[in-house]
């Protein structure tokens, strides 16, 4: 059943791991969708020739989102392609490093602030026009991605990535009072451990893997699937009374 057929949606980061599924599942629900991609050409490229297969259409653009004017250019060049906007994925993100607290210097704490919750709030502003114009209808959603980090603080050297989560979470709460009245939903995802993704290969050993794992009452760590399907329920037009909410998704750990 393609729960989102028609509707047409934006996905940052939007070709490599979680943003990859997200952009999969949002296709295989029926949207047209316009992917931000960073230095993941290739990826990107191959997922429109996916989306071609299935009769969609596929949007690619690289941008800058540390840079407000690579933002904008962004969201103009998704509306002129889709020729409007039901959804928006703020996926775009990372840890960059594991510093601790003393080593985690201004330009270090400068350069995770912007790159999660700096650049999720130059693309939200520029979306929002549009957002709300289609808002108008039947609706419009914003889907954040946050994290369990910004639940619980994170592992060790996680501190500076953790505070930067917990602020999307607030941002997701503040922007769904500010967007309801206007027709857009907002609302976040915070994952746990999902194993297959350059983020995990990267800054989680598999020594700490493994102990996350041990924790995890379902027993397994989770994949970039578990967290596509999640955001196309929350872009759904069947749950169209939840805003504000953040959906955990980390197997059952406790992450209030």
């Amino acid at each position: 059943m393609e729960k989102l057929s028609g509707q047409c949606a934006l996905i940052t980061a939007g070709a490599q791991g979680i943003g990859l599924a997200i952009s999969r599942h949002l296709l295989a629900a029926g949207c047209d969708i316009f992917i931000h991609y960073h230095r993941s050409a290739e990826p990107a490229r191959a997922l429109q020739a996916e989306a071609a297969k299935l009769g969609r259409r596929c949007g690619i653009a690289s941008a800058d989102l540390t840079e407000t004017a690579e933002c904008d250019r962004l969201v103009a060049e998704a509306v002129a392609f889709l020729g409007r906007l039901d959804i928006l994925v703020n996926n775009a993100g990372s840890l960059v490093a594991r510093k601790g607290f003393a080593e985690a210097g201004d330009d270090f704490w400068a350069e995770v602030m912007s790159l999660n919750l700096g650049s999720l709030r130059r693309v939200t502003r520029a979306a929002v026009p549009h957002l709300v114009a289609a808002g108008r209808g039947r609706g419009a959603s914003i889907v954040n991605l946050a994290s369990l980090a910004g639940r619980k603080g994170g592992h060790p050297g996680a501190l500076v990535y953790a505070t930067a989560k917990g602020a999307v979470l607030t941002f997701t709460r503040a922007l769904a009072v500010e967007l309801g009245p206007q027709g857009v939903r907002v609302n976040a995802l915070a994952p746990g451990l999902i194993e297959g993704t350059s983020f995990h290969n990267t800054h989680t050993t598999p020594e700490a893997a493994r102990a996350t794992v041990a924790g995890i009452p379902l027993g397994r760590g989770g994949v970039a699937d578990d967290v596509a399907r999640a955001a196309v329920f929350l872009a759904s037009e069947y749950d169209g009374f939840i805003t504000g909410a953040t959906l955990d998704i980390n197997g059952g750990v406790y992450a209030c």
